[in-house]
């Protein structure tokens, strides 16, 4: 049987390249990167050459890269990094409400690693204004800038949604950060490497991403912080990363990260290119196969590999599992909640209802998709939405009654 991946949101493959620079780490440049000996300072050196090349890929400084296990680490340590900060005591460590009224602003479609973590701290005592998004998914930089306190401490917003593509205004948003001297953070895990990033045109002080959605292993990922940011470590032990992130080093998914950093770098562009003629090609080309479909989120700027598309009457996850025995792997949202029962919050956020929702697929392309792919993914798709509303009561009642 064919298979055709097209879930690069929820996960990329190792790309070649990037294996091949990783091997040595795991047997001969074995050695613990904060070691003083020769191998050990190979090892460093291999983490150091990582760190500028992850700064190269964002404009970022070197020094100003922390390494973690991924982006769920990385928005939990801008988070609670900056609330911590300035508290007398760490906030995941009491039970007491902070001594001094503190505020959060971020959005109603952030990932769950955000969203979870701004609900934590609203255990402990923090504000959290959630604002909500356009029928786009697009926050209006004129909402953030009406919710700012005087104890707004701290504004985190994706800069690319996972389930959408749709990118935020985040120049706009850095700006008025800036003006009333509020530290930024943006989850930019599903932005890194598909659209151009530069920390010093968004104005941002916090950057998360992670690994695996860059061609690079699981279980690595990074945090930019701006120099100057008042941040406080979540974790307790040696003095690795100055502080910033206790621990021995992965080397080897450092080494990784590192190198799927240098080829984003040079390839994103004609990557991107080639890779929203390919969605656009399965957009249009669903659009006029099947009826009853619309594109989520369509009239915003999107990252160019992402999709999400509404097929009227039909359950999200049956047509997933029918896709999936037919070859074809996609999704109904983000992967981290995949066998939930409740429908995407992203979706009900802008406006769809729990069945719209329900109803809404995710296609996100990659570096491998080709358009052999593409062609066999519109005919999978046309004719298994065709079966299954054949079988659907309600999506039989519901033409009847146009």
């Amino acid at each position: 049987m064919n298979r055709v991946y097209l879930d690069y949101n929820a996960t990329t493959p190792v790309d070649p390249q990037v294996l091949d620079a990783m091997l040595p780490y795991f047997s001969g440049d074995f050695a613990n990167a904060s070691s003083i000996h020769t191998p050990g300072q190979r090892a460093r050196a291999a983490v150091e050459t990582a760190r500028e090349q992850v700064a190269a890929l964002i404009g970022a400084r070197p020094q100003e890269i922390v390494f973690t296990s991924g982006g769920t680490e990385s928005d939990n340590h801008a988070i609670f990094g900056v609330i911590n900060s300035l508290v007398a005591q760490p906030i995941l460590t009491v039970h007491s409400s902070s001594p001094t009224p503190q505020h959060v602003i971020t959005t109603t479609i952030e990932h769950e690693a955000v969203l979870n973590a701004c609900q934590a701290a609203e255990k402990q005592g923090v504000s959290v204004t959630y604002l909500p998004v356009n029928r786009e998914g697009r926050v209006d930089p004129e909402s953030v800038r009406q919710a700012i306190r005087p104890e707004t401490i701290l504004i985190t917003m994706m800069y690319a949604n996972n389930e959408l593509g749709t990118v935020q205004p985040l120049e706009e948003i850095g700006l008025i950060a800036k003006e009333h001297k509020i530290y930024f953070h943006t989850d930019a895990v599903q932005s890194v490497g598909k659209i151009p990033i530069d920390i010093n045109t968004l104005n941002v002080d916090l950057l998360s991403l992670s690994g695996h959605k860059l061609y690079a292993p699981k279980g690595v990922g990074a945090l930019y912080v701006r120099s100057g940011t008042r941040l406080r470590q979540l974790l307790y032990g040696g003095h690795h990363q100055r502080g910033f992130r206790p621990g021995t080093e992965n080397v080897a998914g450092v080494v990784g990260l590192g190198k799927a950093a240098e080829i984003a770098r040079n390839s994103f562009s004609s990557d991107a290119h080639r890779i929203s003629a390919l969605r656009d090609q399965l957009e249009c080309g669903l659009l006029e196969r099947v009826p009853q479909i619309r594109v989520n989120g369509s009239r915003a700027p999107r990252t160019p590999n992402t999709t999400n598309i509404q097929f009227a009457g039909i359950d999200g996850e049956a047509l997933v599992i029918a896709l999936d025995l037919k070859g074809l792997a996609c999704s109904v949202g983000a992967a981290c909640s995949s066998g939930a029962v409740e429908p995407s919050h992203v979706l009900t956020a802008i406006g769809l209802s729990q069945e719209e929702a329900k109803s809404s697929l995710r296609f996100s392309l990659g570096r491998k998709t080709t358009d052999s792919e593409i062609d066999f993914a519109l005919e999978v798709i046309q004719s298994t939405v065709a079966k299954l509303r054949a079988l659907s009561p309600t999506y039989r009642k519901g033409v009847a009654a146009q």
